[in-house]
């Protein structure tokens, strides 16, 4: 009997923690509009948060200076070893455990400087703006709302960051099992698409015929229909498995 009552009391903590949890997060779903009034402030910082997280200041020419407040910039690079010259700490021809250990190193310090700077936008109300102005168009046409918006927008220059902050969304109860499938879909398909279109697609350049820009605009439309086809899917062939979820507020 004594250990049975040891085991309820400490699983009552628990429950209110989780109980406290998913009020907050109902809170939180639906806090953009009925909780109501975003000011300027807020707007402003969606704005600086998507010119930081999209890449747009990253190569301007003749504004160089602009790539300051650039997150790939600011993430910046690890130097080089003088021999070979190509090599960064990981080195070269490593396997396993060991070599997966320094790769994931090598990814924690743009994570973090995403997560730090998202903390700050969302301060002064980013998150609030980005699901007021993005439900409307995100939830009719992929399912997912608004709040997501910054989530994809990072996914355009770091894939690493981008999964963290959707990560933090669905242990935040913000968003459905079913939406973060969704959200995973549009990221993974041409992951971190503007960094790398602007680095390592910048040596086909010279072979183009077309105008520099229009490969990006295909690839970006791309994203949202590999996205789109993951949602017709969940809401059809997989339907059965999201009956039991919790419908998001469409806010």
């Amino acid at each position: 009997m004594d250990t049975q009552d040891s085991t309820n009391e400490s699983q009552q903590p628990q429950a209110g923690a989780a109980e406290e949890k998913a009020a907050r997060a109902a809170k939180l779903r639906t806090e953009g509009v009925k909780f109501g009034h975003i000011g300027v402030k807020g707007y402003i910082a969606l704005l600086v948060a998507v010119l930081f997280f999209s890449g747009v200041f990253m190569k301007l020419e003749g504004l160089k200076w602009l790539s300051a407040m650039d997150f790939t910039t600011l993430s910046g690079a690890f130097g080089t070893m003088k021999k070979p010259e190509v090599n960064n700490f990981l080195g070269a021809g490593g396997t396993g455990a060991r070599a997966g250990f320094l790769f994931a190193i090598s990814l924690a310090p743009g994570v973090m400087l995403a997560l730090g700077f998202l903390e700050v936008f969302s301060h002064y109300g980013a998150i609030k703006a980005a699901h007021r102005l993005l439900t409307p168009l995100l939830r009719p046409f992929l399912g997912i709302p608004g709040l997501t918006g910054l989530a994809l927008i990072t996914d355009l220059q770091s894939t690493d960051a981008g999964a963290a902050l959707t990560k933090g969304l669905y242990d935040d109860q913000l968003i459905t099992k079913k939406e973060l499938i969704i959200i995973s879909a549009w990221q993974y398909s041409g992951a971190g698409l503007i960094s790398n279109y602007f680095t390592i697609g910048s040596a086909y350049f010279a072979f183009l015929v077309c105008p520099i820009w229009l490969p990006l605009v295909v690839m970006f439309v791309l994203k949202f229909t590999g996205a789109k086809f993951v949602q017709i899917m969940l809401n059809t062939v997989y339907k059965k498995d999201f009956q039991n979820e919790k419908v998001q507020d469409a806010g």
